[in-house]
């Protein structure tokens, strides 16, 4: 008998992940560059030093089933009450004076690495995590955002907004363009030179360099502009596409 509790008693000691069940942090932050299991749950116990992952820039976003299994492997029982998907760590004190983390109520859109202003958005930069709020303008969908321009320089973790985002721009100032005007099959084309900048569906001024004429057009591709009726459907379905958003 005597021998067996020497048996419990050494197993207790050499499984401090017997801390059992935790809870998700409200406000997730790591001091150091290392994240920890202290830094994501409360009552790690003797796991709480057991390092999840590293983080290189402001933010770190976590997989949050990786978490669960980590943890687990760790002997915590975290059950993941909220179903998350994504958990983000930010840089602070772990104490509390860091920015509330991904651990709300609300699933949110988030980048998951800074972008530069101009860069276009792809499918793997985003990932869905909790957040506390969302912005009004936060988007439902990813396939709202990827193939957008940033119209900013954009933050990893950060929550995504359409006013982060803009149509890439197909037509630059001073781009010689073809324009083309068409309508009940009958087609003319010109060219022309750039006055403003333009993504397609916008409309943007352009100047005959023959006769110095000054006319509306609408982008429809690089390099690429129509006039007429033609313009017409473009700049309504550019409407109706940023209505959708």
């Amino acid at each position: 008998m005597r021998r067996f509790l020497a048996v419990l008693a050494l197993l207790a000691v050499a499984t401090p992940a017997l801390a059992g069940t935790v809870t998700l942090k409200p406000d997730i932050a790591d001091a150091d560059g290392k994240v920890t299991l202290g830094d994501l749950f409360d009552g790690a116990g003797g796991a709480a030093g057991v390092v999840v992952a590293t983080r290189q820039g402001p933010s770190v976003v976590l997989d949050a089933a990786l978490v669960q299994a980590f943890a687990a492997r760790s002997g915590l029982s975290w059950a993941n009450p909220q179903g998350l998907r994504r958990i983000v760590v930010r840089a602070g004190d772990a104490g509390g004076s860091a920015p509330v983390a991904s651990r709300g109520n609300v699933e949110v859109l988030v980048y998951a690495r800074s972008l530069s202003a101009g860069e276009i958005v792809q499918p793997t930069d985003l990932i869905w995590a909790k957040a506390a709020a969302a912005p009004a303008d936060a988007p439902r969908d990813s396939d709202v955002v990827i193939g957008m321009a940033a119209k900013r320089p954009l933050r990893e973790g950060a929550v995504v907004s359409l006013r982060d985002v803009s149509a890439p721009q197909v037509i630059k100032i001073g781009d010689t363009v073809n324009v083309t005007w068409s309508d009940g099959g009958m087609t003319l084309k010109l060219q022309a030179k750039a006055l403003g900048a333009a993504a397609v569906g916008d409309a943007f001024n352009v100047i005959n360099p023959a006769s110095k004429k000054v006319i509306e057009a609408v982008a429809s591709g690089p390099g690429e502009a129509v006039v007429g009726p033609e313009a017409q459907r473009l700049k309504a379905a550019r409407s109706s596409q940023i209505a959708l958003r």
